[in-house]
């Protein structure tokens, strides 16, 4: 949320570094404008046509969706444009019927037994063919990483996929989901003040610094280091708010001003 408008997000991961790849503001108000799967087809649509002017076909890599997007109109659509391997992170109140007991995914995650750790899945596991009033028919993969925190996954691929691919699905589902995080919290997004087409100005700064950040990664001495550690580092070694104050308006990026 910035500004009282949804920020939708298509994130691309290349050897566990999130990149944006489409984003797109959408007004909260008013019936036209909160179709937010619609939207997002669109958003796809464009990038197959980008990608494919580079003789790139992006409908061959998985796409993983939060919970709120999962309907099974979106996935008709999604499996008609061209991808096939779909996953659904899901929610708890979601009901499934393995056949003998009918309950929500919140009790299923607490009562079943996981398998251990095995290979290609680094946590215990379960995978289940199990029936949703909505969806009918689907595998379900719940992992748990503790004791105390448990997901599931819900596999709407065209050809089921085998729970090593579920999980490394799950996992590259996590990095973008960091993402978002970093623009939130480093990156401080919901401050910005810009109105109009001068949200996506603001957004397009967020972007550079994070790519920015990004890069500084891949160079030797600060491989290891998290985004926020490279941060503190800067700070330590040069100005980072002088060089923006020189260059942007600050206040208008929800950044304070240095003086």
């Amino acid at each position: 949320m910035v500004n009282g408008q949804n920020l939708l997000g298509i994130i691309l991961t290349i050897n566990g570094k999130p990149l944006p790849v489409h984003l797109k503001f959408s007004s909260k108000q008013g019936t036209k404008n909160t179709d937010r799967p619609s939207l997002l087809i669109l958003m796809l649509t464009e990038l197959k046509r980008e990608f494919l002017s580079h003789e790139v076909d992006i409908t061959s890599l998985p796409i993983t969706l939060d919970s709120w997007y999962a309907s099974q109109g979106l996935i008709e659509k999604l499996t008609k444009l061209g991808f096939h391997k779909i996953v659904i992170v899901g929610k708890g109140n979601y009901v499934f019927n393995d056949g003998k007991i009918k309950q929500n995914a919140t009790a299923w995650k607490q009562q079943i037994k996981y398998n251990q750790a095995s290979w290609g899945i680094e946590v215990e596991h379960k995978r289940k063919v199990m029936t949703n009033p909505t969806f009918g028919q689907i595998n379900v993969l719940f992992f748990r990483h503790c004791s105390t925190r448990a997901f599931y996954l819900m596999d709407f691929s065209f050809h089921s996929l085998r729970s090593s691919e579920l999980w490394r699905i799950w996992t590259a589902h996590n990095l973008i989901e960091q993402f978002w995080k970093i623009l939130k919290s480093i990156l401080n997004i919901k401050a910005m003040r810009l109105r109009a087409q001068g949200l996506y100005t603001g957004l397009l700064v967020k972007v550079m610094a994070y790519l920015s950040l990004l890069s500084l990664q891949f160079q030797r001495r600060r491989n290891n280091f998290s985004l926020t550690q490279i941060i503190r580092q800067l700070r330590r070694e040069s100005n980072l708010l002088d060089l923006l104050h020189e260059h942007f308006h600050l206040e208008f990026l929800g950044i304070p001003n240095p003086t």
